[in-house]
């Protein structure tokens, strides 16, 4: 029984009472990536990375292993931060596993307070040296703006139809201090003021209507851009 009892002991010391999972194991592994970042230490980067990786950042930049662990250096004075990684999902593949996560990041800007979001894919593969990343995809997380108030007088220059097409008509109108917008055949939603002659849609932060004034300061119409392209919309009433 004394022989058992030891036998036992034993087993629990040398095997821990809740070993990590690799998914566990990966979510830590990203989290150390991400605080290399903030902390300018390529070595972690060195460590985990494969040999075939293809980082693909949030500026559509593919680099390779070299240049992704070079882009890791020190902030510069005045910019200090942290990363965290939450909502992380992890793809059991066998040896190979997907991981989809946010980096939530805080920025100190010189004394100013940032914040952004990056949504990102992992991929890890096992190696004989661990799990090493093979390859990654990020993607900033679009905001709305901050919204400013314009004086009525002021909103009352947007109101009116415009029109990208003969079949294509965009009416905008006032009540309360309030504008709201309506496509033909869609519905009414509200619109609000980046800075003047900017307005956006809460929810929508890909797109901006941008107006468009003559020599008198009178609106003609509004480029409806998107990813940097214009529709263009002439006003007609």
């Amino acid at each position: 029984m004394r022989k058992l009892i030891l036998a036992v002991a034993l087993a629990a010391a040398v095997t821990p009472a809740h070993a990590e999972s690799t998914s566990d194991l990966l979510h830590r592994q990203t989290q150390e990536l991400f605080d290399a970042v903030s902390n300018g230490d390529p070595k972690v980067w060195d460590k985990y990375l494969d040999t075939t990786v293809a980082f693909l950042d949030e500026n559509g930049v593919l680099a390779d292993r070299k240049a992704t662990v070079d882009q890791v250096v020190p902030l510069p004075k005045g910019i200090s931060g942290t990363i965290t990684i939450v909502n992380w999902i992890d793809r059991d593949l066998g040896d190979t596993h997907v991981t989809t996560f946010d980096s939530d990041e805080r920025e100190d800007f010189h004394g100013q307070k940032l914040h952004s979001i990056y949504r990102a894919t992992g991929v890890w593969r096992k190696t004989a040296d661990g799990w090493k990343l093979i390859a990654m995809q990020s993607l900033a997380v679009q905001q709305d703006p901050p919204a400013v108030t314009l004086p009525p007088a002021a909103l009352a220059d947007y109101v009116g139809e415009y029109e990208a097409a003969p079949d294509l008509h965009y009416t905008m109108t006032l009540a309360d201090g309030e504008l709201t917008g309506v496509a033909t055949g869609g519905k009414p939603s509200p619109q609000k003021v980046e800075l003047k002659d900017v307005l956006f849609v809460p929810g929508q932060p890909r797109s901006r209507k941008i107006f468009v004034r003559d020599a008198q300061g009178h609106v003609t119409g509004y480029l409806s851009r998107r990813e940097g392209r214009d529709v263009v919309w002439t006003k007609v009433k």
